[in-house]
């Protein structure tokens, strides 16, 4: 995984840059700060401007050693665009994304470490993950709504601090998915996501800075995926 300028200046919104390559219907730009998606978080959305048309970006694709812009205009090699991130997607995806961390959390707290076995976040305000818990009453899982939200309105600080391969391996919680785990960046660190005295992991998704800058939420759904996987899925309350 690299260092995302989303990442390392999580406030930028708006810039400008060079079309180096262009294909029907996708763009790769000299600079970009979109978040790619990725682990279950749909990429940044957001709409592009050049000299002679206006256009939408609907999606990020990584080819090969390239990220191609999805857009819906024709635009060409050289040209000069003007690009703006749209903000209240990546503040909802941003809140779910923050919320499911902390749903994380207290199921690992109180179900002996279950693991995630995946997780979806969508912009339409709902987010959805899948736990390891094969002999649990769903009714346990419903009663964590009001201990999520309570983290929510204590508003505790999340950050992101970087780890070496080497403690992220020693560290027990720090990576909690069954299926996959977030890559390394070049340097080989990791990207941790750390809500003050709550939790600990390993995300490379974009999150609040703070948790009462999310919505409350509430369980709406929880659903057997098979003989072992319980399915909870929560929304914002607006």
């Amino acid at each position: 995984m690299s260092v995302y300028r989303c990442h390392s200046e999580p406030d930028v919104y708006a810039f400008e840059a060079d079309v180096l390559r262009a294909g029907e219907g996708r763009v790769v730009l000299s600079q970009s700060w979109f978040h790619p998606g990725g682990g279950g978080q749909p990429s940044d959305r957001g709409t592009i401007e050049g000299a002679s048309c206006a256009g939408r970006i609907t999606g990020v694709e990584s080819g090969g050693d390239m990220v191609w812009h999805l857009v819906d205009v024709a635009l060409t090699a050289g040209e000069r665009v003007r690009v703006t991130i749209d903000r209240a997607n990546r503040s909802i995806i941003s809140q779910l994304h923050t919320d499911t961390h902390i749903l994380n959390a207290l199921v690992f707290q109180e179900f002996n470490g279950a693991l995630v076995t995946g997780a979806r976040i969508s912009a339409d305000g709902t987010a959805h993950m899948d736990f390891d818990l094969p002999d649990v009453d769903n009714d346990r899982l419903r009663s964590l709504e009001q201990p999520i939200n309570d983290v929510i309105s204590a508003g505790l600080a999340v950050r992101a601090v970087y780890v070496t391969v080497d403690e992220a391996s020693r560290s027990k919680g720090l990576i909690r998915s069954l299926s996959v785990s977030p890559p390394p960046t070049p340097d080989g660190r990791f990207r941790v996501i750390d809500i003050e005295g709550l939790d600990r992991q390993a995300c490379g998704g974009t999150h609040l800075s703070v948790t009462n800058a999310s919505l409350p939420i509430r369980i709406a759904k929880i659903d057997n995926k098979g003989r072992r996987n319980r399915r909870v899925k929560i929304e914002l309350v607006r």
